[in-house]
């Protein structure tokens, strides 16, 4: 009889993530930003993600594509109940979910082709075998002029924490305890020799922080990030030789960092890059020069490239949105070479308007006269910079926008009543970003308490965490008595409605 997990982690469920890279708009983004054009914003698009854990994103894209066609499949059956019923819950009836391997998505027959299909944290954790599956998958699902975004763990980046990874793995086998607690043993099996100066934590001294900081993960994205049968970092060459078959081409990284190398690479860096001529070499030496760990690529199926004058006009018919504070942006970004400073002149009125509600870029520079006389190139890296920083997010257009709202206004009620119980789900849907915003517990019990309208939105939360015997916390630690809950509460909620409501409101959230 055949293991159906196929030496994949089924003991204990995935965390339940929401990633911006998978959504449309962030794809069309950051195609049009590399001047190559992307299936049309219109109601017909077919969307499809491969493992998709506990269906957050994909119903979510769901929620803010109400007209779209979403399809998904994940082999583990918990992950594919629970996609369904937050579906059946938020009302995103576009949805098709399913329980299939990829072997058994692959031989279906009812399957339409697809404008977008997305794998997150997959490609890394199954075998060559299931691979070369999804690589057939996409040769016959993807439509011509598609869109296949794929992350990866890659190297040279993990070449020094492969070791440590396999000593975890061989603890972790030795072991007869549940999941959980063989992950916790591995760690502090790991952690023993590190503090005993074993050879190779001296001689790798990036490890032992790593390990450090794994220890304060969630151990169940540990269980499936780290011990799962298959585990297997790869070369970017190694990724688009196996996608060649499937008639696809590297065409943009998903990670916007990578579009800028202008401030994310060193002067050496950028030298050594524009002297070699093979783009397939040339992003490879790149993960080399920053030691890349991992991937998210963006690849196209007969990807046509935009004339000079329509990728102007797109970028300049590109919408932007703020999506944290005004007040919370600081006057610098952090890249992997450093830190380096905004310049007042540009950012400053850059995000003053963009306080004030989405915009293309075009209308920025027209409603902002220190704006305006920049050259279209110079928004458009400001614009990339605020987006890899986490500031700004593009957005789709604005038509079809009150469908959208009808459609996410279902689906946020049905994560706010879940907020009641559970801090599992931690986004609601924007009809503006075309995808989610991460929005904690507490600020979704505000919501709920506005929605309710509760005279007193801190009392109606504390009703609600002392009821489950929770409390907050506060620097690392519960606040153990009433009153001090109370106070910590009536403080967030101050910010919540100062700082985050306008937001929100501004995002369609509310």
């Amino acid at each position: 009889m055949s293991d159906w997990t196929d030496g994949y982690v089924a003991e204990i469920d995935y965390t339940h993530g929401f990633y911006r890279e998978l959504t449309p708009a962030h794809l069309r983004f950051c195609l049009l930003s590399r001047g190559l054009r992307a299936p049309e914003e219109d109601a017909g698009v077919s969307y499809c993600e491969l493992g998709f854990g506990q269906g957050v994103t994909l119903n979510i894209v769901a929620a803010t594509h109400p007209l779209a066609s979403v399809w998904g499949t994940d082999f583990n059956p918990s992950h594919a109940a629970a996609a369904r019923q937050l579906s059946l819950d938020g009302g995103t009836a576009n949805t098709a979910f399913g329980d299939d391997s990829f072997e058994e998505f692959l031989a279906r027959e009812d399957l339409p082709t697809f404008d977008f299909i997305v794998l997150h944290g997959i490609y890394s954790w199954i075998s060559a075998e299931n691979r070369a599956v999804i690589g057939r998958f996409l040769r016959r699902r993807l439509k011509v002029g598609g869109v296949v975004y794929i992350s990866y763990n890659t190297l040279p980046g993990w070449a020094a924490i492969m070791p440590l990874r396999a000593l975890m793995i061989d603890h972790a086998k030795a072991e007869r305890a549940g999941m959980t607690e063989r992950v916790d043993k591995a760690l502090a099996f790991a952690r023993t020799l590190a503090e005993g100066k074993a050879g190779y934590f001296t001689a790798n001294p990036a490890v032992a922080p790593r390990l450090e900081k794994m220890a304060t993960m969630s151990r169940n994205y540990l269980a499936h990030e780290y011990f799962n049968r298959d585990w297997t970092p790869l070369y970017h060459a190694d990724v688009v030789r196996e996608l060649t078959a499937a008639k696809l081409s590297f065409a943009a990284s998903a990670h916007v960092t990578d579009l800028i190398d202008v401030v994310a690479l060193s002067a050496p860096g950028r030298e050594m890059l524009a002297a070699v001529n093979d783009p397939l070499f040339r992003e490879t030496l790149r993960d080399y020069i920053v030691n890349q760990q991992f991937r998210r690529d963006i690849f196209t199926r007969g990807a046509l490239r935009l004339t000079p004058l329509e990728q102007i006009e797109g970028l300049r018919a590109q919408r932007l949105a703020l999506i944290v504070p005004r007040a919370t942006i600081p006057e610098k970004a952090t890249f992997p070479i450093g830190t380096t400073d905004l310049k007042p002149e540009i950012y400053g009125p850059f995000f003053d308007r963009l306080d004030k509600g989405p915009i293309t870029l075009a209308d920025l520079a027209a409603a902002e006269p220190a704006l305006a006389p920049l050259p279209l190139a110079t928004l458009h890296q400001a614009a990339l910079v605020a987006i890899s920083q986490g500031w700004v997010a593009p957005c789709p257009e604005a038509a079809g926008e009150g469908a959208r709202r009808k459609a996410t206004k279902r689906f946020n009620a049905a994560v706010l009543e879940r907020a009641r119980r559970s801090a599992d789900l931690t986004v609601l849907a924007s009809p503006v970003l075309g995808g989610g915003l991460g929005v904690d517990r507490i600020q979704q019990l505000f919501l709920l308490a506005r929605a309710e309208k509760h005279p007193d939105p801190a009392s109606f939360v504390w009703g609600i965490l002392s009821s489950q015997g929770q409390r907050l916390v506060k620097e690392g630690k519960p606040l153990e008595d009433v009153d001090q809950n109370m106070a910590e509460l009536r403080l967030r909620a101050q910010t919540f409605t100062d700082s985050f409501l306008p937001l929100y409101d501004r995002l369609g959230i509310v």
